[in-house]
């Protein structure tokens, strides 16, 4: 599978440090919207849906597969799945009036396929928004990872992560999976909002396999509701090894050869990237992953109603 570079270089451009010390990322004020129209099939009602890209505002009619990576760097977890002959569609991204602007909305919600009437597949989505390609049609749900090449070229070393928030996060002390058929109550895990961005340094070996050195890190999650909007919040990248610092927590660990991120190699094929160690100080990134979510238990694993507004999103040079 041939793809194609996930940024243009007026894209990759658009991420350089100019003169002032906020660079925004494109797009991530969130007043531009593609606005896509695909059919559903007919075994599961056949209704006509509307799902969003963060992109340059038009109108795409049609069960059309998607070009991330050409026209925008962003992708989320919004998709259009073809799976065994039947089309299906998943939003839990969407634009939302803020003030006389728009802001990003992202939603963990569920997403029903009912067949001849009855509910037979069941699947929990939190509303995703990240820089990196979404490979449309998705065709399974054995593999959500495979699907997603998660990060974009970058070889920057901002400061800071700057962005407008609020959000609404349950407080349950438990959280559910919904993977398709059936569903499963997981006790003493909250589902909590999050950002991450993480500067890598990757390489791949002969065997095409990706691995990765973390440069830079963020990893927040928030776990109480912010009702009000907290503009220009800043998180400050934290460089080189921060296992035996203030700032690190356990769950900011590497992820070693346990994903979830992926991302295609020199053929084409979706592998993992393998973070292996820490990187120091004076490294220079490849690769940057940036991610916010509604709900950071993983694919299928949330509490359903977690909602987080984001606007405005920048990097601090």
């Amino acid at each position: 599978m041939k793809l194609k570079p996930i940024l243009s270089l007026g894209l990759i451009a658009y991420f350089l440090p100019i003169l002032a010390e906020e660079k925004p990322i494109q797009f991530g004020d969130f007043e531009q919207w593609a606005t896509r129209e695909i059919k559903e099939s007919a075994i599961i009602g056949g209704k006509t849906k509307q799902i969003y890209v963060i992109a340059p505002d038009e109108y795409i009619k049609g069960n059309i597969p998607y070009k991330y990576g050409v026209k925008t760097p962003w992708s989320s977890s919004n998709a259009y799945a073809k799976v065994a002959g039947i089309h299906k569609t998943s939003n839990s991204v969407s634009p939302e009036k803020r003030g006389n602007g728009r802001c990003a909305r992202l939603d963990t919600r569920m997403e029903y396929v009912k067949v001849l009437g009855m509910i037979d597949i069941s699947v929990l989505v939190s509303g995703s928004i990240f820089l990196g390609e979404t490979i449309e049609p998705i065709t399974g749900t054995s593999d959500p990872y495979g699907f997603i090449n998660m990060g974009v070229p970058f070889t920057q070393k901002p400061k800071a992560l700057v962005l407008d928030y609020k959000c609404i996060v349950s407080q349950n002390t438990f959280v559910m999976k919904y993977p398709g058929i059936g569903s499963t109550r997981i006790e003493g895990r909250q589902d909590r909002a999050e950002f991450i961005l993480y500067l890598q340094k990757r390489w791949e070996d002969e065997d095409g396999k990706i691995y990765a050195k973390r440069i830079g890190t963020i990893r927040h999650q928030i776990t109480r509701d912010v009702p009000e909007w907290q503009n220009n919040a800043r998180f400050s990248i934290q460089y080189g090894d921060i296992s035996q610092t203030p700032y690190y927590k356990p769950f900011m660990a590497l992820s070693g050869s346990n994903g979830p991120f992926k991302a295609p190699n020199k053929k084409g094929k979706m592998v993992l990237v393998r973070e292996i160690g820490w990187g120091d100080e004076d490294d220079v990134p490849t690769h940057m992953i940036l991610m916010i979510t509604s709900g950071n238990q993983g694919a299928f694993i949330g509490t359903v109603g977690n909602t987080l507004w984001v606007d405005n999103i920048k990097l601090d040079y």
